[in-house]
């Protein structure tokens, strides 16, 4: 059942807000939508992603899919914008990764447009669908290998695919994350092109969301509450990260998520 209603106009504290923008959810959900964001943020310090994607999933079980998009825009902006800097090879990675993220302004405002953002009867099933392929192709080490002739055309496609799927769930992690593992980048540039790519995502998703409604300067304010628990989470995980096996914490992420999808599939 999910907890969260219609946006009321009243309040402005930071927590006020998340309940003006919720006005239907009590502290019990609250602190829960908190801790999906400081558990989201722990994974990301731990190995790399996986904010938007965990955060969506958990908070899948308590809102639609749209209202979970909308108080994700800032932790997810802040947080890949911060990823996108560590490295010098952006304008080397814009020019080979234009068609990509053109695919993804195009693929997010075409379906937006034709079938709004996650806010249809089946968005939690498609959301559901979409954990479980990620979970698969991590679980599984797919590897796509893109041949360099190829490039610009698959792209596009997988451009226009995760721009599609982000509309529809507010995940943007498919397909744009196994094609860009099979471009053969170094481990820096592929942590950039993952940062490119995902601030590109949030971005056309964000006026998505806008253009639909569905943010203002009431969700903005919410999802800038948000940021806080994200941040310390993804501290916490960055020390955790010395603790323990990052191979063996991917599993048991992959896993989780995989899971998770499945409850939101049925």
């Amino acid at each position: 059942m999910h907890i969260f209603r219609r946006p009321s106009l009243r309040q402005h504290g930071a927590m006020d807000t998340l309940f003006a923008v919720y006005p239907a959810a009590g502290w019990p959900s609250i602190l829960l939508v908190l801790g999906i964001f400081v558990l989201a943020g722990a994974v990301k310090g731990v190995i790399g992603l996986g904010l938007p994607t965990v955060a969506m999933g958990l908070l899948g079980l308590v809102m639609v899919p749209a209202q979970a998009a909308a108080l994700l825009v800032v932790p997810s902006m802040v947080t890949n914008v911060w990823q996108l800097a560590a490295g010098g090879r952006f304008l080397h990675l814009a020019r080979r990764l234009w068609p990509l993220l053109t695919g993804v302004v195009a693929g997010t405002w075409g379906t937006a447009a034709l079938a709004g953002t996650g806010s249809q009867p089946w968005a939690v099933q498609a959301l559901g669908a979409a954990l479980v392929l990620y979970a698969a192709s991590g679980l599984l080490a797919f590897q796509l290998r893109v041949p360099p002739r190829a490039e610009r055309l698959w792209g596009a496609l997988a451009g226009l695919a995760t721009g599609a799927v982000t509309a529809a769930t507010g995940v943007f992690v498919i397909p744009a994350v196994p094609y860009l593992q099979g471009l053969g980048l170094a481990k820096d540039e592929l942590v950039q092109a993952l940062g490119m790519a995902f601030t590109v995502s949030t971005l056309a998703l964000a006026v998505a969301l806008a253009r639909g409604g569905l943010l203002d300067h009431h969700q903005m304010a919410a999802s800038l509450a948000a940021l806080v628990p994200a941040m310390a989470g993804m501290w916490a995980g960055q020390l955790l990260r010395r603790r323990i096996s990052s191979t063996a914490f991917r599993r048991g992420f992959f896993s989780g998520l995989g899971l998770l999808g499945l409850y939101l599939c049925f």
